[in-house]
């Protein structure tokens, strides 16, 4: 069994993990399919941390990643399904103050279109300055 899936939605793809600890055994597998998906074109991601019961400094890495190829192609990460003890380590780590946590499915949503509205705006008004 494969500890994640991926579902291409309208505007993003989503990442589901199976796992209940998101550690330096299976990140790496996380994050070359961060970077697959990245390579193939796909520049807004979710991450569903519905199962991770545990986190550690391989799993946040994993993420940053994920947020860094995305914002590098105009798009958006967006983290969601995270438990409180995954929360805490997020915050101890301040990762909340630079990554997109948003539990409500439809925010999500709304939070991505929003963000490619944004984006081809100001790259349009980039377009026209040069």
């Amino acid at each position: 069994m494969s500890s994640f899936s991926t579902a291409k939605k309208d505007n993003y793809s989503a990442i589901s993990c199976a796992v209940e600890k998101l550690d330096s055994t299976v990140s790496p597998d996380l994050k070359a399919e961060i970077v697959f998906l990245n390579g193939r074109g796909e520049k807004n991601m979710v991450i569903d941390l519905s199962g991770v019961k545990y986190i550690d400094s391989s799993g946040l890495s994993a993420i940053l990643v994920a947020n860094r190829l995305c914002k590098g192609t105009g798009g958006v990460l967006v983290i969601t399904g995270i438990s409180e003890s995954v929360m805490k380590l997020i915050t101890i780590s301040q990762l909340d103050t630079v990554i997109n946590i948003i539990q409500n499915q439809k925010e999500i949503e709304d939070f991505i279109i929003m963000e490619s509205i944004e984006n081809d705006l100001l790259g349009g008004e980039e377009e026209k300055s040069e």
